[in-house]
């Protein structure tokens, strides 16, 4: 019997940020362009060897990173970056996709944080209707900077909350968990929860279940950034499963960062076994070297999960989603027709 293609499994995809999507083409077309040199690890060595165990491996990531956005320059390179994002997702079976973006680091170069902001809900409606694939925006900010900075962007991402396509459906914190005092950012995210955009902090990879813990106690996540660490504690498992908080679970990231040795040891099973609503995706390609398919391809042959549980995987990240209710309900659809199509044998 011939596998169903995960490719062609329908699904929404909720952990993609805007550096990390590039294509490392784009990134060196842009470096090239802009007369600036890329590290070796994005030239001749790529995909890098990284590791987010300690401090000079976080670095080390937080360096490349920090290289590749210093290539993104102008307009169109931010519409690139989304309309390839789009491209590459609709490749993929992703039918909602919600693209992760902090315009601080673009600002400077278009005007500010509003026409940043502006330039890639622009694309993202844009590219929407050209994909296929539909594209809505999370508004993050980075714990390794001030709280008061993250009101600001929550703030901004206020002004532009809504459904569909080309808005800003949530309010993020990303970067190394270690970093700041998660409480100190809650009052940015109350802000966001007033214009009703979900709650999408990073916490319980790099920390684990007692981060997990503390997220839920101060930011009220409708979904967490990883969380997969959450299975080390019962406790905080039960509770992320009671209070339905989705996980975006990134199993490339969590290898190539160190925190499982193999993606047979990410704990995907123990999640699913516990009845967590979990949505795979990508992080960060360019870093990581595997963009989504990759990540149902591993929950299929590391985890053996068969089409009726990779179909669910595929539920959750829609149920997860804060795509608009008709939407959900034709993805939610096109997933049980996937299901219902005989393969071919072979």
């Amino acid at each position: 019997m011939v596998e169903r293609s995960v490719a062609e499994l329908p699904k929404a995809h909720l952990h993609l940020h805007f550096t990390g999507s590039m294509r490392v083409s784009t990134v060196r077309e842009m470096a090239q362009r802009h007369g600036m040199r890329l590290p070796h690890a994005f030239t001749t060595d790529w995909p890098p060897r990284l590791s987010g165990q300690d401090e000079r491996g976080w670095f080390r990531f937080q360096r490349l990173y920090d290289s590749a956005r210093a290539c993104v320059r102008t307009e169109d390179d931010l519409r690139r970056i989304v309309r390839e994002a789009a491209e590459d997702d609709a490749a993929e079976g992703s039918r909602w996709l919600e693209l992760q973006v902090d315009p601080t680091s673009y600002a400077p170069y278009v005007g500010g944080l509003t026409p940043a902001l502006e330039i890639v809900l622009d694309e993202a409606r844009a590219a929407s209707a050209t994909t296929g694939t539909q594209v809505a925006v999370v508004v993050a900010a980075s714990r390794m900077r001030h709280p008061l900075e993250a009101r600001t962007l929550a703030r901004l991402a206020a002004r532009y909350a809504g459904e569909g396509a080309g808005t800003v459906v949530g309010f993020g914190l990303s970067n190394d968990e270690r970093r700041g005092t998660t409480s100190e950012f809650a009052a940015a995210f109350r802000i966001a929860a007033r214009a009703g955009l979900s709650s999408v902090p990073h916490a319980g990879e790099l920390l684990g279940a007692d981060h997990v813990d503390v997220a839920l106690e101060h930011l009220v996540p409708d979904r967490l950034g990883h969380g997969v660490r959450a299975v080390e504690d019962p406790a905080v498992l039960r509770r992320v499963v009671q209070e339905q908080v989705t996980l975006e679970v990134c199993p490339t990231s969590n290898v190539a960062l160190g925190v499982y040795p193999t993606l047979a040891d990410v704990p995907l099973r123990g999640l699913l076994e516990a009845g967590a609503r979990v949505a795979l995706g990508a992080d960060d390609p360019l870093l990581f070297g595997h963009r989504l398919v990759a990540q149902y391809d591993s929950a299929r042959q590391d985890h053996g999960l068969t089409d009726e549980q990779l179909a669910e995987l595929a539920r959750g990240s829609i149920r997860g989603s804060s795509a608009p209710v008709a939407v959900k309900a034709e993805l939610l659809g096109a997933v049980d027709a996937w299901l219902g199509d005989r393969p071919v044998t072979g």
